[in-house]
């Protein structure tokens, strides 16, 4: 099935539509000149019948009209054949009437417009083409031509008429065919088309798998030979990637350096601070603890953002939390705190382990520290691109006005358990660095629900 928006369809939907449109034009420009054949071969049968009738026409001796000879098309002997030849005359004051007709018209007459017999009068000689009723009012077409005979006053209508039905079926029935005809070839032109665009674009579909795998995490490499106009492509792409990481893995050692001059310091002034014992030194061990919090704070982030926009980092989730859920048991074993874990299968987090960690370990942590006896770890997909981490507990929870308090970064709503109060904020600023978000709500155990949405590798 080829997407609306894709470029194939937009290739296959152009061809297909332009090849429709030519064979449809070619099939009325072909029916236009099979009916103009059909018609041309009835006037020149019309034209012919009325010749044998100019030839025949003689006036007798007493002034009245006569054939010599019948035309030889027997048709014109049968009544109501179809097929009918006429003769009239106008006198010089205009007046028509009709003398001599066909056997097949039995005791009827053709009848010719008034303007058609007016045009007859005054241009003796040349034949004119035209349409009229028959007997049982059947379309005819006729031609009729007027002519002067040597001691007669006035002019002598002779005229020619068939019923033109059998030669409009005829042409219906040609243009069914080939409508139909092609319309089989319209069908196998968008058929060729099609399987031309899937082999035409298969190197650019392969390329676009390839893509998705490695930015979900699946290879590492744009791999496999493509043609000569996409393989410069490749060659970029992974040059990008290669580029990429290389940016990646500087900025990590840019941030350790970094942490590293900067704890160095800090600790020396903490400790300096601690043996003066004067009022000065506990203002600078506080404020230096301070700063050591965040630069630790800060460091992380950025270490998570350039995680963030690192191309293929790919973790599963399921193993993470049970290692998380194993040690947490452990650590809390004398609170009697039961960790249970109800993860998707095959769930993977779009991003680096270490971060995924800190988030979860953090809010697992947080639960396990206010609950009464009962932890709950659930995961699953959310939608194509993103999944939800909820982790619950059975402790005292939190209102709504708590709730949006406890995002701030610093905030600490109960001072009896330990920490600093930048727990909920770092998992935050993680969450935001991956596009993700963080939720607080009533858990159903009667404590707090932190909901963690993150983005995930597709199905």
């Amino acid at each position: 099935m080829i997407a609306k928006n894709s470029l194939a369809f937009r290739l296959f939907a152009g061809a297909a539509a332009w090849a429709v449109l030519l064979l449809l034009l070619g099939a009325i420009a072909l029916t236009t000149l099979y009916r103009q054949s059909i018609m041309r071969t009835l006037d020149d049968r019309l034209m012919g019948a009325v010749d044998a009738l100019v030839s025949a026409i003689e006036t007798n001796e007493d002034g009245s009209l006569e054939l010599v000879r019948r035309p030889s098309d027997s048709s014109y002997g049968r009544v109501f054949s179809g097929r009918y030849w006429q003769v009239m005359t106008i006198d010089e004051a205009g007046d028509d009437e009709v003398v001599l007709v066909s056997r097949s018209l039995w005791d009827e007459t053709v009848f010719i417009p008034a303007d058609l017999i007016a045009s007859l009068g005054e241009a003796p000689g040349e034949a004119h083409i035209s349409t009229s009723k028959g007997p049982g009012d059947e379309p005819l077409r006729l031609i009729a031509q007027g002519v002067h005979l040597q001691d007669r006053a006035g002019v002598v209508i002779l005229l020619a008429a068939e019923d033109r039905r059998p030669a409009d079926q005829e042409v219906r029935n040609f243009a069914l065919v080939s409508g139909l005809m092609f319309l089989a070839f319209a069908a196998a032109i968008a058929a060729g088309v099609f399987f031309q665009v899937r082999i035409g674009l298969a190197p650019v579909l392969r390329m676009r798998n390839n893509v998705a795998d490695v930015i979900e995490g699946r290879v590492e490499r744009v791999d496999g030979e493509f043609p000569t106009e996409l393989q410069p492509l490749a060659d970029e792409l992974n040059a990008m990637l290669d580029h990429s990481r290389e940016l990646v893995e500087r900025s990590r050692t840019h941030v350790g350096n970094l942490a590293h001059a900067l704890k160095t310091p800090l600790a020396v002034l903490r400790n300096e601070s601690r043996e003066s014992g004067t009022e000065f030194g506990e203002l600078v061990t506080r404020q230096s603890d301070v700063m050591a919090k965040q630069v630790d704070h800060h460091l992380r982030r950025a270490r998570a953002a350039a995680h963030a926009k690192a191309v293929g980092a790919r973790t599963e989730l399921a193993p993470m939390v049970n290692d998380l859920a194993r040690t947490l048991s452990k650590i809390y074993r004398s609170r009697g705190v039961d960790i249970e874990t109800d993860i998707e299968a095959g769930l993977t987090f779009r991003g680096e382990r270490q971060d995924l960690e800190e988030m979860v370990g953090n809010l697992m942590d947080n639960a396990c520290k206010w609950s009464s006896g009962n932890v709950r770890v659930t995961a699953q997909h959310k939608t194509k691109r993103s999944l939800s981490i909820a982790i619950e507990d059975d402790g005292p929870g939190l209102d709504e006005d708590e709730c949006s308090t406890a995002l701030q970064r610093g905030v600490r709503l109960d001072e009896q358990a330990p920490g600093t109060g930048l727990g909920l904020a770092i998992v935050t600023d993680l969450a935001k660095a991956y596009d993700g978000e963080v939720d607080l709500s009533r858990s159903c155990l009667g404590g707090l629900c932190v909901t963690l949405n993150l983005p995930t590798s597709s199905r």
